[in-house]
Parts: C-alpha cells; structure tokens; sequence
C-alpha cells in the first residue's frame, strides 16, 4: 500500500463515465426500446503508486468500468483523463486508434479466469512475449531474454517458457497473466478480480506478489473485486458501487471504521470477523437488486434501505465530499450514525 498518498500526482481521473448497452427487439434486433445502464455517472482518481479497491456486488458495473477505462469497450459518455508517460494528460474516450495504441503499453489488465484468459495452444514464451512482439519491444533472443526475466519476476522457473497454459496450476496461471500484463512496463494495472477464482492459500500468495510488484516497479492498481476482506488488504482507498452508480468512496480504515452510505453498512456487516468473541448479526438488505434496466427514481438504493424517507424516493442524491477524500452519495449521511468494523490492521 502507498504512502503519503495525498502527495503523489494522479495518475487516473474519471468524470461521469456511462456504458449504456441497447436492449433490442424485432425481427432482426433493429429496434432499440430501452437500455442496461451498467454504468451510469461514475466518478473517481487514483493516484500514482496507489490501489483503489472497487467492490459491490455481482452485476453493480465494476468489471464494465474496468473496461471502459481501457476502452475495450467505448462509452457512452463521461471523461477519462489519464497522465500518460510519454503523451501526458489524455482524455482516453477522444483517442483516436493509433493514440490508444500508444497509450495501451501503460495500461493492461489482469483478467479473472486463469484459465480461459490464456490460449492453451500458445506456450508461456508466445503468451508473454506477444505484448513485446506485437509493439516492437523485442524479437528474438532478446524476446527470450526478456520472457524469461518476467518469469523470474513471478515466481516461475524460465524454463517454462516452452511448456502451454495446461501444465500449469491455477495460482501457476495467474502468475502468467501477470508476467503478460508487466511486459510492456505499465504505469496502471486494471486487476479483474485477479484471486476470485484462487483457493484462499494461493489468493494470499498471489496478493503478496501483486503488492511486491507494486512496490518494485511503481505500478497503480484498479483492483476490482467483491471480496471487501481482500480489498482491505491490499487498497489504500476504496470505492463502491451499486447499479451502475458509486455511492461512497474513502481512504480504506476510514471506509472501514465509519462508513457514511447505508448499502457500505449492509456490505461491511457481512465481513467474517476474526476474533468469535466479537458476534455481530449481518444486515439482510429486503427485496431485490434494482434492475439496470429499469431503476427506481430517486436513490437507486432506496427500496432496500432501512433509513430512507420520502425524499430518497423522489430526489437523486449527488456525490459530496464529507469527510478528507470521503465521498458519498446519500441524502443522510451528515445525520446517520451507521455501524463500521474495525480494520485488522488497527487490530493488531
């Protein structure tokens, strides 16, 4: 985790982004009658040498977001600054494909699934070298130099390098897909969440790497992930989303410790807690997740939240500053009192 963080540049700004996909019917799927809004005005920084943990559940936006950023997919609207090496302050939705090109060597993404993430019909010198092939970084035996040192990097035995992705374990694999994502030396890393699909053990073993290689090459992390316990560990901020929207951000222990928005509450309670002394009841949310498709007016969260009243279901709430870097999306925040857990980094 970063130090110091207010002090460091930002490396990464986001200004209203929108991804919404269009729900067609028709015979042939011509005619539009409504959209998904995955992601509907989300806005946050990172910056330089940082981790920004975003979470919320399974379908709030967050992978989608992750995307954007790189523009795997295009937005809808909304601005993506982004403080690039070599071209400096860029707006990435206005790049045209030459520039994004350019600007994709300091942005990757590490994916998901270890599994399908790799082409099993590629060995770990094709996988990892294609980054530096593709650019024109390296090529021959300087492609095998350079395969072999992001090997060592990870963990793994150059050696490899000629075996394919199904020699491998999983926590193996994954290790591959980071060794792809540092080739071209990037400045932000979008990790899709990267331990997901990891036994717990290796879910340690693999964030204690991700942190090294923060801390070795100065890399700034989108940690995207659903897990709030493995997002303590690694992020200095957090940020979450519900619906397409973010309704809170803040330094992780102040997240943690006091949140502000009432679903942070709901989420933070369901956090196992590792002293069975401390029994605490988790929060059951009624009703359902609200469809993307088809939002409840006012605050999207107001038909599951304890505190609403009658403005909540009328008037959407705006994104406000109410703490040092605490942002929050609720009607209430400055009046509720609501119920955090403390951090295990202040229980040790």
């Amino acid at each position: 985790m970063a130090e110091n963080g207010a002090e460091r540049p930002l490396l990464l700004e986001v200004k209203g982004l929108k991804k919404y996909f269009p729900i067609r019917k028709g015979f042939f799927s011509t005619r539009t009658v409504g959209y998904v809004k995955a992601v509907d005005g989300v806005s946050f920084f990172i910056r330089e040498g940082e981790t920004l943990g975003l979470v919320g559940e399974s379908g709030c936006g967050k992978t989608t977001t992750g995307r954007l950023i790189l523009r795997a997919y295009e937005p809808t609207g909304g601005e993506i600054w982004f403080n690039d090496r070599k071209m400096g302050r860029v707006n990435v939705t206005n790049l045209d494909r030459q520039q994004l090109k350019q600007l994709r060597q300091n942005m990757q993404m590490i994916f998901q699934d270890p599994y399908s993430s790799l082409n099993p019909r590629m060995t770990l010198l094709q996988i990892v070298g294609e980054p530096l092939l593709v650019n024109g970084v390296a090529r021959g035996g300087d492609l095998q130099d350079r395969v072999a040192e992001l090997l060592r990097v990870v963990g793994l035995r150059p050696e490899y390098m000629t075996r394919y992705p199904h020699a491998f374990s999983g926590g193996q694999r994954q290790r591959i897909g980071v060794a792809r994502a540092l080739a071209l030396n990037p400045q932000l890393v979008v990790c899709d969440e990267p331990v997901s699909a990891l036994d717990v053990s290796i879910q340690a073993q693999t964030l204690n790497l991700l942190q090294d290689l923060q801390a070795e090459f100065g890399l700034t992390y989108l940690f995207v992930s659903h897990d709030l316990s493995v997002v303590e560990h690694i992020s200095d901020r957090v940020a979450v989303m519900y619906v397409g929207k973010l309704v809170e951000s803040a330094r992780t222990q102040q997240l943690f410790l006091k949140p502000l928005h009432p679903y942070t509450e709901a989420l933070l309670s369901a956090v196992p807690k590792p002293d069975p002394r401390r029994r605490t009841e988790p929060i059951v949310l009624q009703g359902d997740v609200a469809d993307p498709a088809n939002p409840p007016s006012g605050c999207y969260f107001h038909p599951r939240c304890r505190y609403a009243i009658e403005r909540c279901s009328q008037e959407e709430p705006q994104l406000r500053e109410l703490g040092e870097e605490h942002f929050v999306s609720c009607h209430r925040a400055d009046e509720l009192s609501l119920q955090g857990v403390a951090s295990a980094a202040m229980a040790v």
